[in-house]
């Protein structure tokens, strides 16, 4: 399969697929990891678009874009795993309705 067999709508569609699974395992899942992997997983579906739809229109924009993506994922996934450690630290469980109050 050559480069030009992949349309963009290839992309979008694939990028559709990866954002409705990272929905799902924000929705469906009850660990506060697999949440995290999820917004990730949602996460490199808006960049997988945006370097398409960049690409698509001959532009470095959707990876510069993508850039700042991945920079703001990288500090969302340090600050939410030492949450997360914290978190089970104090209440041994990684389960979101045991933290329902912010108080404890």
């Amino acid at each position: 399969m050559s480069a030009e067999a992949v349309s963009l709508n290839h992309y979008l569609v694939l990028s559709g697929v990866l954002f409705a699974i990272g929905t799902a395992g924000v929705f469906l899942r009850r660990n506060l990891i697999t949440i995290l992997l999820s917004i990730e997983i949602m996460l490199n579906a808006v960049n997988l678009t945006f370097v398409a739809v960049g690409r698509y229109l001959g532009t470095v924009d959707g990876q510069i874009i993508t850039f700042f993506v991945m920079t703001v994922a990288a500090a969302e996934a340090a600050v939410g795993l030492a949450l997360v450690i914290s978190l089970f630290r104090h209440k041994e469980t990684l389960s979101p309705e045991a933290f329902t109050s912010l108080k404890w």
